[in-house]
């Protein structure tokens, strides 16, 4: 099927651009620095040969600015540009620091999307081309469908030089049906590296919103101070230099000029003198609204790029046709002075001011009103003057006694010679440098040790201290507090019936207390009194305790100071509990069957085994065995009579834990459907294909349970 609709064409060109440009650009990063630099110096000696046939041909066929400057302008891009980046390394290792230890390693970005405006079409072409090769990527120009001609005959210059070098086809491609859908498909496709858009400000916020690395440019709205130690006729001369170059295309040309109200008269008469017209106020008018028409916040494109008399004649202004410059004597800034914006065009705003601090603040309303982080330039003597200005201006290119388009391209000045100026994050751009190939590759940095690392292990009582030492000592309080069974005032001093130990030796033989027993305490501190008549205390002996202290961490001293040191007892009835509330077997594998114990009336029921020591033999009593669930019921019965005051009705168990014997791979998919975990013990057996596929899925739960054998039917 053939495409008939221009859109469907350009996307379709587009896609299959950058897929041939990705190809290409594999072979291209396989070449050496110097081959890479060879076929760089080839096209710019194209480009510089052909400077004066492309310049004439985008004059023809956009008829913005002139022959002559764009001629300036491509051999800027063709010779200065070069110039520059010809000692730069961009192939392999790039920096070695031996002090520090860093190695720096170039690796390109793949395929540059190069978006070119009308205005600049040929010098942009030029130079996007030249900082893509030298970085090693591929390029595919996106033109402006006015430009097309011009920019598709400066991509083929290029492309025949850079074959003639040996360079991959496709290395160098231009969409030749471009359409604003075309350049977007370009622009979002997964195999774009990077995006450098010049246009206006739709193009540049749909080539930061395409998902896709992107350096735009803002709009520039350049204003020129004139201070009162300036050389004004020379300061004059450079504005009407740059405000003029190329019928002031670049976007870094000047916009107003703001001077000292002591230079002032000065300052009106060089400029009438060097070819301005000062327009009237009704002139003012006029102009503005064929600037902006119908109030748009672009200027209007039949006014870009042309001389002044055109545009004086265009709006029904009689001028000399001596005129280089209109000027409108402005007292505002904003959308209601509509020359007081940027208007790529001879036309100047022209604003005085009593002294430097408030023509700086003219200067600053202008860059804010649309052209922030841009450009803005100075003529002074003074270099206390000009930091003053550079600090306060929002704009990353500050040209001084200079016109600002050559001195912001690099021209008059020793900045990065560039035709993507990139205005920072005031202009919403991602960076505020004149792009170069340094911006279009990627830089892996190898790292040796500089400084040893400390291998050491946490302590175990040090690995869980994140508190300090006051919350932990309140922390390890209240734990002590809150635990069940501990010899602490309960709501009921007294308990009577409980089958609860008492923390305080037995009167006569240090046993466990009766029913009888009363549990007292003060603070919440547990008894550790030794027997009235000659019974030994619970407690360890004071010189076992000070060894255990001092294995501990300041931290935990600190909390083991203020908080009671359980006994057996303690820590056998807090097991007990967790055992219970969790349905955690014993070591025979049946689960727990005793009754939940209530927290504010410890009990500990016949059903569980005692691991509180026995005072005469030391030993562990316990019943014949873990009791099933009825036969600890039945126990309760029978205590509860003796002690109806100290149960609760029980809660219901959670089931018991499962752990496996044996695990296949069908035993863990039919867990996946049922949405289950699997516990696993220490002596579950696991196949290969089980163990792989629940580690996949993270169904196992490890714990240190043997699985119990399971019982024949006939048992």
């Amino acid at each position: 099927m053939s495409l008939r609709d221009r859109d469907l064409i350009s996307i379709q060109e587009a896609r299959h651009a950058v897929e041939r440009a990705h190809e290409a650009q594999k072979k291209f990063a396989l070449f050496s620095q110097q081959q890479v630099d060879a076929v760089v110096e080839a096209c710019a000696t194209a480009a510089t040969d052909a400077a004066d046939s492309l310049a004439r041909l985008a004059v023809e066929e956009t008829g913005y600015g002139n022959v002559p400057d764009k001629i300036t302008k491509n051999r800027l891009a063709s010779v200065d540009v070069p110039r520059a980046i010809r000692s730069m390394r961009t192939v392999g290792v790039i920096r070695e620091d031996r002090e520090k230890g860093i190695l720096e390693i170039a690796a390109p970005v793949g395929v540059v999307a190069a978006v070119i405006p009308s205005t600049n079409p040929t010098s942009t072409t030029i130079y996007k081309t030249l900082i893509s090769l030298k970085a090693q990527n591929a390029v595919v120009l996106s033109p402006h469908p006015t430009a097309m001609r011009c920019i598709c005959e400066s991509a083929s210059v290029l492309r025949h030089a850079a074959l003639k070098m040996g360079a991959p086809e496709d290395l160098i491609t231009c969409l030749e049906h471009p359409t604003m859908q075309g350049t977007q498909e370009l622009m979002k496709n997964r195999l774009t590296g990077v995006i450098l858009a010049t246009g206006g400000t739709g193009l540049v916020r749909a080539a930061y919103s395409s998902g896709r690395p992107a350096y735009g440019v803002g709009p520039g709205n350049v204003p020129a101070l004139i201070e009162r130690t300036a050389n004004v006729k020379k300061a004059v001369a450079d504005i009407f230099a740059g405000k003029t170059f190329d019928y002031g295309t670049i976007c870094s040309s000047e916009q107003a000029i703001v001077v000292e109200d002591a230079v002032r008269e000065q300052a009106l008469e060089e400029c009438t003198r060097q070819g301005a017209y000062f327009l009237s106020p009704d002139e003012i008018v006029r102009l503005g609204s064929l600037v902006f028409l119908g109030g748009a916040h672009v200027p209007n494109t039949q006014v870009v790029g042309r001389p002044a008399t055109t545009i004086a004649e265009m709006a029904g202004i009689k001028v000399p046709p001596s005129t280089r410059v209109l000027i409108a004597r402005l007292d505002g800034i904003g959308r209601d002075m509509p020359l007081s914006a940027e208007k790529l065009s001879p036309i100047l705003a022209f604003y005085s001011a009593p002294n430097l601090a408030a023509s700086i603040e003219i200067c600053v309303k202008l860059l804010h009103h649309g052209g922030a982080g841009h450009t803005a330039s100075i003529h002074s003597q003074s270099e206390a003057a000009v930091k003053q200005y550079g600090l306060a201006v929002p704009a990353f290119r500050i040209a001084v006694n200079t016109s600002s388009v050559h001195g912001s391209i690099g021209y008059s000045t020793n900045l990065f010679p560039a035709m993507t100026l990139g205005c920072g994050s005031p202009g919403g751009n991602i960076t505020s440098d004149n792009i170069g190939p340094q911006h279009l590759m990627n830089i892996k940095r190898v790292a040796w040790e500089s400084r040893p690392i400390e291998h050491r292990t946490i302590p175990a009582d040090q690995r869980l201290v994140a508190m300090p030492v006051p919350a932990v000592a309140r922390a390890a309080s209240a734990a002590a507090s809150a635990a069940p069974g501990a010899a602490f005032p309960v709501s009921s001093p007294k308990v009577e019936g409980s089958a609860a130990p008492s923390f305080a030796s037995s009167p006569k033989s240090g046993d466990p207390a009766s029913s009888s027993s009363k549990v007292e305490g003060s603070a919440g501190a547990p008894s550790f009194a030794s027997s009235p008549k000659g019974g030994d205390s619970v407690s360890p002996p004071a010189a076992a305790e000070a060894r255990f202290k001092t294995t501990l961490s300041p931290a935990l001293a600190a909390a083991a100071a203020v908080a009671p040191a359980p006994d057996r007892s303690t820590i056998a009835r807090i097991v007990e509990q967790v055992f219970t509330s969790r349905g955690i077997p014993r070591r025979g594998g049946t689960p727990v069957g005793a009754a939940r114990v209530t927290p504010s009336v410890p009990v500990l029921t016949s059903g569980a085994p005692s691991f509180a020591s026995s005072a005469k033999g030391g030993e562990m009593s316990s019943s014949s065995g873990a009791r099933s669930v009825s036969s600890a019921k039945s126990a309760e019965k029978k205590e509860g009579a003796s002690a109806p005051e100290a149960r609760l009705a029980p809660h219901p168990l959670p089931p018991p834990v499962e752990v496996a014997e044996f695990l296949s791979e069908n035993d863990v998919r039919m867990a996946l459907t049922r949405d289950r975990k699997l516990y696993i013990g220490p002596k579950t057996i696991l196949t290969p294909s089980a163990r792989d596929l629940g580690r996949e899925h993270d169904i196992f739960i490890l714990t240190d349970i043997v699985p119990a054998p399971k019982k024949r039917r006939s048992e």
